[in-house]
């Protein structure tokens, strides 16, 4: 999706605001004591460390890394005064209690030159951002479903604003089909939306019947689109939406992922890597080879098993296992089973302890996987159950895991019934809407707890 990179626009703004907290500090000394470090060494670090920490937690403390893909510059200032006047208060707060010496004259020069800094530079990134888009850059394609007063706003504000890059393709609506910009029907959107990669729908619901609202959430959830509303009258089907504002236009967004956010997919990132690197270290790296000579004394064939499965936005990737089977040609696209003739002595074992799955955390250290997440299905099934399962695409707007919330909840291994596959569906899609890192070390301590307990579904 071109218009999904606004994502990196916090980090972007972190970075610059560190940059202008240290470049504060050290021009000031420069300017009025002629050298970069006026006491100290360890002292003048201390300033800056704590400078740093201050700043991101009053950051965090007033979201002021919150952006929306429209916000206006006044905002965006108050929101930067808001957090350098709640800094100030706490580092001379701090200067006050631990009685720790400061020149005056000093920090009134770095707080000076930290406001203009941290402006200028949020001012200039969000100004070059809407430049890129003005020129066609990072743009979102929409289209509006339903032919209302506020859908004429709102296609009047993509098209005279284009530095918020948005590309308007038109209207969908069964009874003003003679209105300007009108393209189709209700009917056709799913078409239109799949030939022409739409990347959100905006819902008028008001003149669209209840059946076709429904309709349209299980298509954009199968489809991987994001889903908006715009305020009318008239009940929706969904109760949690987030709401976000393009000038004083509302807008509802369906689904809001705590994923989205690049500062939790950072937090996310980065205990993956280090806690993948910590097993890949510490158990793997002697437990494979046992379990390597073990396997090829069983049976003959090689020590891993690779299989293409789909994971984050439905790509395919190749997952890691440990061989648990006899070599045969079924292996993509018919699943194990109780008692299945295939599953060798040691296989059986390792299926059971989950250890199996152990090599996964390599996938997990390239980035194709996540500890935690939905667990990642064959390429054949993503395609079956697609058809029969309702929303099973919605799982893939996260990276897969080795582990899962589904499967601490009961729902591992084999999934012969739709019914356990839509109840799987419906804890991956509650995991995924209500993400958080404690829960992710839930998931996990019931993981380790199960694998030394035994599964029932397990085999």
């Amino acid at each position: 999706m071109p218009g999904l990179y606004s994502k990196y626009i916090k980090p972007i703004h972190a970075i610059g605001d560190a940059s202008a907290i240290v470049t504060s500090i050290i021009s000031s000394s420069v300017i009025l004591f002629g050298k970069v470090n006026p006491t100290t060494t360890n002292r003048f670090l201390e300033l800056i460390i704590f400078s740093l920490l201050t700043w991101f937690v009053c950051s965090s403390f007033l979201k002021s890394y919150k952006f929306y893909r429209v916000t206006n510059l006044t905002r965006i200032i108050l929101n930067v005064l808001k957090v350098i006047a709640l800094f100030i208060i706490i580092l001379e707060a701090t200067l006050n209690i631990t009685e720790a010496e400061a020149n005056r004259q000093f920090l009134l020069l770095a707080y000076a030159l930290l406001t203009g800094l941290i402006i200028s530079w949020r001012v200039s990134v969000v100004l070059s951002l809407r430049y890129a888009r003005k020129k066609g850059y990072n743009y979102r394609k929409v289209i509006i479903v339903g032919f209302s007063k506020t859908a004429i706003d709102l296609r009047r504000f993509f098209v005279s604003r284009p530095e918020y890059g948005y590309r308007f393709l038109g209207f969908f609506d069964d009874h003003n089909t003679d209105k300007p910009y009108v393209v189709g029907s209700f009917d056709e959107i799913q078409n239109f939306v799949l030939e022409n990669g739409v990347d959100e729908i905006y819902c008028s619901p008001f003149n669209l019947k209840r059946q076709q609202i429904v309709n349209l959430l299980d298509f954009v959830d199968n489809n991987l689109v994001r889903m908006k509303f715009l305020p009318e009258p008239g009940e929706l089907p969904y109760r949690q939406m987030k709401v976000d504002f393009y000038d004083v236009l509302p807008v509802l967004i369906f689904r809001s992922i705590p994923l989205d956010d690049v500062v939790n997919k950072v937090i996310k990132r980065t205990f993956d890597i280090v806690f993948s690197l910590a097993v890949i270290i510490l158990i793997l790296s002697w437990l494979i080879p046992i379990l390597g000579i073990l396997i090829k004394l069983n049976s003959k064939g090689p020590v891993f098993f690779k299989q293409y499965r789909t994971g984050l936005d439905n790509k395919k990737f190749k997952c890691w296992k440990l061989r648990t089977m006899t070599a045969n040609g079924e292996s993509d696209s018919q699943q194990a089973k109780r008692g299945d003739a295939r599953i060798t002595s040691i296989g059986a074992f390792l299926r059971k302890t989950s250890l199996d799955e152990f090599p996964q955390f390599f996938n997990v250290l390239r980035g194709n996987m996540s500890v935690v997440g939905p667990r990642p299905h064959m390429l054949q099934h993503t395609e079956q159950y697609s058809r029969i399962v309702n929303k099973f695409m919605v799982r893939h707007f996260i990276k897969p895991g080795i582990t899962g919330l589904s499967q601490v909840r009961g729902f591992r291994g084999e999934t012969t019934e739709v019914h356990q596959m839509r109840g799987r569906i419906k804890l991956d899609i509650f995991y995924l809407e209500h993400w958080s890192f404690f829960l992710d070390m839930k998931i996990i301590f019931h993981t380790v707890i199960n694998i030394f307990r035994g599964e029932d579904n397990a085999f």
